[in-house]
């Protein structure tokens, strides 16, 4: 068979074979499987070459997918013509044989048969290309390797798939037959080039069917939807839903496999309905002088797609509003149109309003399409008459005047206007409502202003020469209304101001520097030109010493130089220099200021030395030398003193005490600014005070706990002994010199003070000292002072009415 056709037209596709040819080949399907013979050089037995006939152009094995079996299933046989003499060895290689997907052919290597193993997938491989061999038993190649190309043949076993299974499209209302919508388009894996991949298109269905049930078609080959008839509105439906179908088999409902998909269709609106005002007038009110309010609100209806620049409004005011009052704007959620007033209107002026209102969208009307005549009415806006605030004609007004000028000087009547000129005549009232130096008055009727103290220019209420106040006008009308005015005032400069001298403080070299010539001085005005400068500098003539020492020069109209006198030498100090200062007013005014000037020895640079400095402060040279002698005198002492502390300090610690213990008298002294508890003062255990009998009670203490008041375990000090009776003038010295001993003891740190406060004596062995009151009245008995010992004896002896001689 294959050799029939090879023989007969060699062609590689099986289609070009006569038909003879192909009619034997589809024969052969139910036939055995055909024989493949190698064909090619073989070696001859005997020396030399043999003359061999061409290769044969093996043709393709077609093998149809999806085959049920049985497996394996034989597809052809391949053959030597050497296998009568030797014995031979069949192989196959190549994608499918021994490389992946392995196994899916083999060939039987006795008899040469090639089987197919499993069902093949044309979509998943649609050839093979494969090699057999034939070998000897040693391996020895006895064949050229021929070539097996294996095609899958294909069958219909994939439907078209859509990608999406909705799709959305659009096209604008009133749209002409044949206007494209949008595209589908189905995939098949099946072979393309036959029926089985090819894909054909129908619309199964429309919804709604409104205007008719076949709005669109489709063309089968491309999945193009276009429209078929006229009619689309988007008013009457703005959405379709197209079920479209795809079938294989080039479209044969009877064999094809099918799938559907969703197409959905939208009516894109166009402005094919101009926008109707709801009345053809329309009206409102506002009051006067007010803006910002919405006085009359106009309604529209449009049925083109909301919130779309085909249904945006626009309002336009086309008459009856020349001075622009009003404006129309536009509600973005009701696409009302609301007349608001931008500019004040005047109720005196304009009683009414007619205007004239067109209104249309955002996007222009499209083609064909007429506006409508209820896209223009008429509004009629009344204006309400208010009580309107009284105003001033000039504001600010200003005016100028000398700055000076005396208190109850008239200034200028500042008076204000009533703008309601059709209500019943109203009264005004003047009030000053900001005054910053309370210089002005207004009169209440009338508006005078008058001034209440002397306008000074130089006043900080004053800026750039300029005084303003601030007055209220108020009229009588229901309710009350007021307005304000600005008055400025533009003060004149007067020569008001002497000039004062500046620096106030400076320093000059004692003796001339050819670098340094004098002090440069100016002067501060308060005033302007021409009160100010150029100023005239001089020196007094008394006292003489100024003129005899100093000079002054001229070194432009504003500045002079101070400086001294040509071989004049001053001692370094501070002197303080007279200087005449005048102005350029009419007439100048002078002053006599003083000028610090500090004289000091100075360097090459003009600069006043270390020393200079000093001695420029007031001290010459020797008084310097002398401060310093005396600091070091003064430091000596200091130190002697010291030495001399410490020395007294170890003799006094070997020194005894001027006081015999025996006639210690500290423990009597009582602590007389201590508060009491009434008469209970007089209950004082002074047996606390004193010095107790036996130290074993402080001795036994643990270390670590003692009390301050506790006499010291140290021996005692041994104080000096005193006369028994002293001179009654010397009881103060007595008492001072006791306390200085008792101080410098160091054996009696504060125990010896009345320290034990938190104790309360139910009595006291001394007497009740209530009695010594001053303020108390009648005979007191003194007497028993005799007891407290012959140091009070004196003091018993002025009171008791006794006398020492």
């Amino acid at each position: 068979f294959y050799v029939a056709c090879l023989k007969g037209t060699y062609s590689k596709k099986l289609l070009l074979c006569p038909d003879a040819t192909r009619k034997a080949m589809k024969d052969s399907f139910e036939a055995p499987p055909p024989v493949i013979t190698f064909s090619g050089h073989r070696m001859n037995s005997t020396k030399g070459l043999r003359r061999q006939k061409r290769d044969w152009v093996i043709p393709p094995i077609n093998v149809a997918e999806n085959s049920r079996g049985p497996f394996p299933q034989m597809l052809v046989s391949i053959r030597s013509d050497q296998d009568q003499d030797i014995s031979i060895r069949y192989s196959i290689t190549g994608v499918g044989a021994d490389q992946p997907p392995n196994e899916v052919f083999n060939i039987d290597p006795v008899h040469g048969k090639m089987f197919v193993t499993k069902p093949l997938d044309r979509e998943h491989r649609s050839s093979y290309h494969l090699r057999a061999h034939a070998v000897d038993m040693n391996g020895n190649q006895v064949e050229n390797p021929i070539d097996l190309y294996i095609f899958v043949i294909d069958m219909n076993d994939n439907r078209p798939e859509f990608k999406n299974q909705v799709y959305n499209g659009s096209v604008d209302e009133g749209s002409k037959p044949g206007t494209f919508v949008m595209h589908l388009a189905a995939f098949d894996a099946d072979d393309n080039t036959t029926a089985n991949g090819m894909v054909r298109y129908r619309i199964l269905s429309q919804t709604p069917h409104s205007p008719i049930p076949n709005m669109f078609t489709i063309n089968s080959e491309t999945g193009d939807i276009v429209t078929v008839a006229p009619g689309l509105d988007r008013e009457k439906v703005s959405q379709y839903t197209v079920i479209v179908q795809a079938t294989d088999m080039e479209g044969n409902l009877n064999f094809g496999l099918s799938n559907t998909a969703t197409a959905i269709i939208t009516v894109s609106d166009i402005n094919d309905s101009p926008p109707m005002l709801t009345s053809r007038t329309f009206s409102g009110e506002v009051p006067e002088n007010r803006v910002d309010v919405v006085v009359a609100n106009l309604t529209v209806i449009d049925a083109d797609q909301p919130h779309s620049p085909n249904w945006n409004a626009i309002y336009r005011i086309i008459s009856g509003d020349p001075s622009g009052h009003f404006t129309i704007r536009t509600d973005p959620v009701s696409n009302d149109g609301m007349v608001t007033v931008v500019k004040p209107v005047d109720f005196e002026m304009n009683r009414a309003f007619m205007l004239t209102v067109v209104v249309s969208n955002q996007a222009h009307l499209a083609s064909g399409i007429q506006s409508s005549l209820q896209s223009t009415a008429g509004v009629t806006i009344s204006v309400q008459d208010v009580n309107e605030a009284p105003y001033f004609p000039t504001n600010p007004k200003h005016i100028r005047f000398e700055e000076g000028v005396p208190a109850g000087t008239s200034l200028t009547t500042f008076s204000a206007s009533d703008p309601d000129r059709l209500q019943m005549q109203q009264i005004i009232r003047y009030s000053k409502l900001n005054d910053p130096a309370d210089w002005l008055s207004i009169n209440r009727s009338n508006g005078q202003i008058v001034t209440t103290a002397v306008l000074d220019r130089e006043s900080i209420y004053v800026k750039n020469n300029i005084y303003e106040a601030t007055f209220l006008a108020t009229d009588n009308g229901s309710p009350p209304a007021s307005g304000t005015g600005t008055l400025q005032i533009y003060l004149i400069d007067i020569n008001d101001n002497p000039p004062a001298l500046i620096p106030k403080e400076s320093q000059i070299c004692e003796r001339i520097n050819k670098n340094v010539h004098g002090v440069n001085i100016t002067a501060a005005d308060a005033d302007t030109d021409p009160n100010a400068g150029p100023f005239v500098f001089e020196l007094p003539n008394f006292p003489s010493s100024i003129r005899r020492n100093w000079t002054i020069s001229r070194i432009s109209g504003d500045y002079g130089r101070l400086g001294l006198r040509y071989q004049v030498y001053l001692e370094p100090g501070m002197y303080e220099v007279p200087v005449i200062v005048s102005d350029s007013g009419n007439p100048p005014l002078s002053n006599r200021s003083l000028i610090k000037v500090k004289v000091c020895p100075c360097d090459e640079n003009g600069d006043c030395t270390t020393l200079g400095a000093v001695a420029a402060a007031g001290l010459g040279t020797g008084a310097i030398i002398s401060i310093l002698i005396c600091i070091i005198i003064l430091l000596s002492m200091v130190l002697l003193f010291v030495v001399w502390i410490k020395r007294r300090e170890k003799e006094r610690q070997t020194k005894q005490l001027l006081i015999d213990p025996e006639d210690d008298v500290r423990d009597n002294i009582l602590k007389y600014d201590e508060e009491g508890g009434g008469e209970e003062d007089q209950d004082y255990d002074l047996s606390q005070l004193q010095q107790p009998d036996s130290l074993e009670h402080i001795i036994s203490k643990p270390p670590g706990v003692r009390r301050v008041d506790e006499r010291p375990i140290i021996p005692e000090s041994q104080y000096p002994i005193r006369p028994v009776v002293p001179h009654p003038g010397d009881i103060g010295d007595f008492i001072h010199e006791g306390l200085r001993a008792a101080d410098n003891d160091p054996t009696a740190p504060p125990y010896d003070s009345l320290l034990v406060f938190d104790y309360e004596g139910s009595g006291s062995t001394a007497g009740s000292v209530s009695s010594l009151n001053s303020s108390s009245t009648g005979d007191q008995d003194y007497d028993y002072l005799n007891d407290w010992g012959p140091r009070f004896k004196k003091l018993a002896d002025m009171y008791g009415g006794g006398y020492e001689d």
